[in-house]
């Protein structure tokens, strides 16, 4: 089968398409065929050895995938071959065919595109995560969005309209911005590119207050380095700051910051959650996938790439040049 891995440390540049030996449906496993694997900014971290998981070389990056089961290993129940699936795996899902224990993989309905399956758990999971067990967000707050119109900052604004927020979007473009407002953000603003000195860092965060119409109840922050600050600046009194990814940098904040406002900056680590607390994971994907069927949900693919194209959406992540979700597409 046909595999793009990544077999020394680098850059989308360094990934390799390989032939290499199908796998096999161990105990406690199923062995997928993979039609779709959406791509996220770990997969830009991983390659390089700068993600919080290292695996060994060489393996195929792409952390969440779309299929159908070809085939059970002993002790698996409740799945069957045929089934259509989804699977977080962390990494090895760009390769046609992947094994995957059991308990990684959630049955998807037979409506449910394999592109928007495979782009459906990861952003989803972590911005429900974070906007419902970690900000406890309640309607009518405002919601300050970083990066919205990345996979997961879409995923936000969405998810942050549906549980009754307002949503100010702050993005990098004109066309970002209209493309998270036409997601559903009430409002937004673009915010420099490069490294901001301490000038531009002051005038970035009146702006987003004048934004926010005074300040935000919850940060949502999905890009970090210099833009960190001004966002926390620009937070309400008891305000909650989530601490989303770092393709900016990451940042050092002043914490009598968090003094004067009494607010609170809160991690936010979905894959920990979800090893951590099954039951509350099960209940909040039950959430999402209720939130799909009525269509307040739903994942945004800007572009699809085929397997011997997957670099380039990690560039395109890597660039912070996508809208929405990419997603690499196999077989037919």
């Amino acid at each position: 089968m046909k595999a793009l891995l990544s077999t020394q440390v680098g850059g989308p540049e360094s990934l390799v398409l390989s032939e290499i030996a199908s796998p096999e449906a161990g105990p406690g496993e199923v062995l997928i065929t993979v039609r779709a694997v959406g791509m996220n900014f770990p997969d830009v971290l991983i390659i390089e050895d700068k993600y919080q998981f290292k695996p060994g070389r060489p393996f195929a990056p792409g952390g969440e995938l779309a299929g159908h089961i070809k085939a059970v290993g002993a002790g698996v129940t409740g799945f069957s071959v045929g089934q259509r699936v989804l699977a977080s795996t962390g990494w090895g899902g760009l390769a046609e065919e992947v094994a995957v224990p059991a308990q990684r993989c959630i049955a998807i309905p037979d409506a449910m595109p394999f592109t928007e399956a495979a782009a459906f758990l990861m952003t989803y999971g972590t911005s429900h995560y974070a906007l419902k067990n970690r900000a406890r967000l309640t309607p009518g707050e405002t919601l300050l969005v970083l990066g919205a119109a990345g996979g997961v900052g879409i995923a936000a604004v969405e998810l942050g309209k549906a549980m009754g927020a307002r949503v100010i979007a702050a993005v990098s473009s004109e066309d970002k911005l209209q493309f998270a407002k036409s997601c559903g953000a009430d409002g937004g603003i673009i915010y420099p590119t490069g490294p901001l000195d301490k000038d531009a860092q002051r005038q970035l965060s009146e702006q987003l207050k004048q934004a926010c119409s005074g300040g935000a109840d919850v940060i949502y922050d999905a890009v970090g380095g210099d833009y960190a600050e001004p966002a926390l600046r620009a937070i309400n009194w008891e305000g909650r700051y989530l601490v989303i990814g770092f393709p900016a940098g990451i940042p050092k904040i002043p914490l009598n910051l968090t003094l004067l406002k009494s607010c609170q900056i809160v991690g936010v680590f979905w894959g920990a959650f979800v090893a951590r607390d099954p039951a509350g994971n099960a209940e909040n994907i039950a959430e999402l996938f209720s939130l799909y069927g009525c269509g307040k949900i739903r994942p945004r693919i800007s572009a699809t790439y085929p397997l011997e194209r997957g670099a380039e959406a990690i560039r395109a992540l890597s660039d912070r040049k996508a809208q929405g979700k990419l997603v690499v597409t196999i077989g037919g």
